[in-house]
């Protein structure tokens, strides 16, 4: 019995308060227990249930770097449009985490690099953390670099804010344009300036001359 409080305690934590089988699935798939997720979807477990966040399968296996659960799962030909509450979905999840694998089976699968009526992209959350390999896939896939996000933030900026000069690099090779300014009337020059990262600003400095 023992044993069995600290699962319990993680599931009223986690928001799985749904049946049994769909809490199960879903554990297991954060975990990466393959053959569990296998059992309950030939056993007919809905592939797009989610729990109380709105996390489905498939995002629970991007957000941990499950490559094996993800192939599971797209048999089951889940909804690849579909976001938590936080308005995430998988190929943001994987984005955002470095799972490289992940990212490229959602690509391949059809999961949308530039989604509609979201917040950030998958090239925002790639960027966020200095993924640039990741970057690089999703630009190669189609991602646009100069989309902002809803507050005006585009990936360049991002990247410029958190540092990560490889990927600045990047996105001015891919078309980022280094004259784009947010709301405020920033540029990712601007920003990376007040980051303290001279490097980036200098780059960027360069890059916005005619």
């Amino acid at each position: 019995m023992k044993h069995l409080l600290p699962f319990c305690f993680w599931l009223l934590l986690s928001g799985f308060a749904q049946a049994g089988t769909l809490d199960e699935m879903l554990f297991a798939a954060q975990q990466g227990h393959a053959n569990t997720v296998m059992t309950l979807l030939q056993r007919g477990m809905d592939v797009n249930a989610a729990d109380r966040e709105g996390t489905t399968l498939v995002m629970h296996a991007a957000r941990n770097g499950h490559q094996n659960i993800i192939e599971i799962t797209l048999k089951s030909r889940p909804n690849l449009l579909k976001k938590n509450k936080y308005g995430d979905d998988a190929l943001m999840l994987a984005s955002l985490n470095g799972h490289l694998a992940c990212v490229r089976l959602l690509v391949d699968a059809g999961a949308p690099v530039n989604p509609q009526k979201s917040d950030w992209s998958p090239l925002h959350y790639a960027t966020f953390n200095g993924h640039e390999t990741i970057a690089s896939l999703l630009l190669d896939r189609g991602a646009q670099a100069n989309v902002p996000s809803s507050s005006g933030l585009s990936p360049l900026m991002i990247a410029a804010r958190n540092g990560h000069l490889s990927l600045v690099k990047l996105l001015l090779h891919r078309g980022a344009d280094a004259k784009l300014r947010n709301p405020e009337g920033h540029t990712a020059e601007d920003i990376a300036q007040k980051a303290g990262n001279t490097d980036i600003a200098d780059l960027l400095a360069k890059a916005a001359r005619p």
